[in-house]
Order: C-alpha cells, then structure tokens, then sequence
C-alpha cells in the first residue's frame, strides 16, 4: 500500500457522527475527518508526531490543571491573611482596589498582587480631539509642531482599531494655558469606562535583603 497517499486506505472506515467520541478500535488511528485508518497503513513520521504532540499535551495539560490550583490555593490564602488583618485593624489592606504586597520577614521573598482595570474610551473622546485640533489651528506656528505630533501619535489607531490608551491619557500631564484645552482634557477624563478588571498575581525572590528583585517567571517566553 502506498503510505504517501492523500486518500483512506480501502479498510478505513467512517465514524458515525454523535455527541460522543466513538471508541477507537484497537489498531487504527482516527483522523481529522473523523475517519479510521489501520496503523499500518500510516506514516511512521504521522505515526512519531502524533505521539510528540500527545505527549507534549499530557504534560502541558497537567501544568495548566497545577497552575489554576495554585491560584485558587493562593487566592484562598492571600483572602484569608487580609481577612485576618481586617479582624485585627479593622481596615483592609489595600483598600478597595486589592492591590497589596506581602513580604517574608528575611526580606528575600515577595508576592504582589495588583488589580488592573481594563479601561475603553467614549464618544467624549471625539469631542476632545475636535477641541485639541481647534487650539493647534488657532496657535502660533513652531512649537505646536511638537504638540501636534504628541496628540496624533495619540489618536492614532493600531490595526484592531483600538486607541493607544497611555498616549491620550499622557496629554492631560500637559499644562495648556487654554480654556478649550482644559475642556479637552476633562472630556478624554469623562470618556473613560472601566469596564472589567483583572488581577495579577507576582512572585519575587531575591538572594539578600539588599538586593535587586528578582521575578520568578511563571510562562513559557518568561522560564
């Protein structure tokens, strides 16, 4: 039989299609459409990479299955101490945001968790670059050739169409002696919708009280 052929063998056989996956009889391996080919008639490189990828899901499996204990063990944990100093004080740490940092008493060790809001802008936001567009109009030449860049690197959209959050938030650091720029600024403020947030969970350690924080990497780019 020729194993380089692009069609099933004539022994394959076509599963039925039902909610549940079918047993797989011994001896055959099913493919992507569901159909089933005696092992001896697939590819010994098919038959090795099916394996690799089998195997390197098992393990990838199971660290995901370990990394989501972890953090509800350590969400439990860190609840558990703040509710401990909340008896005690009577006041949260952290206040309301959550963010808060825990240290070892050697000073060697480190768990910091930060709660981010995930932010969108409103139609206000428009407005606001209507108004900045008519006071660099109305200016003088020369300098606000500088501003005029700083605020259409913030209007600028990337390829998802979404604003560079940062660089428009960065324009209200600037002090504009002008009333149409002030309300430019107190529009991109009301645009501003929080609209969910998300927690991180950091882990430092570092060899000596006085030395620099070390972050332990819990990804795949980071280990």
């Amino acid at each position: 039989m020729n194993h380089d052929t692009a069609q099933p063998a004539a022994q394959a056989i076509t599963t039925a299609e039902t909610e549940g996956r079918p047993a797989i009889p011994q001896g055959y391996m099913e493919d992507a459409k569901g159909r089933l080919w005696p092992e001896k008639s697939v590819k010994a490189t098919d038959k090795l990479q099916d394996q690799l990828v089998r195997k390197i899901f098992g393990y990838a499996d199971d660290l995901s299955a370990q990394i989501a204990r972890f953090k509800i063990h350590t969400n439990a944990d860190i609840r558990a101490f703040q509710d401990l100093i909340d008896e005690q004080y009577g006041a949260k740490i952290g206040g309301n945001k959550g963010n808060v940092t825990f240290t070892s008493f050697d000073g060697r060790l480190r768990v910091a968790v930060a709660i981010a809001d995930n932010l969108e802008f409103g139609p206000e936001l428009q407005a606001a670059k209507a108004l900045i567009d008519e006071c660099i109009e109305d200016w003088s030449e020369g300098a606000n050739e500088n501003i005029r860049a700083l605020v259409n690197h913030a209007f600028q959209t990337d390829k998802a169409g979404n604003i560079n959050r940062e660089s428009v938030l960065s324009l209200r650091r600037m002090q504009v002696d002008d009333k149409r720029w002030q309300n430019a600024m107190q529009a991109i403020a009301d645009s501003i919708r929080v609209v969910g947030s998300k927690q991180y969970i950091r882990i430092y350690s570092r060899p000596a009280a006085d030395a620099k924080w070390q972050l332990v990497p819990l990804d795949l780019a980071g280990v």
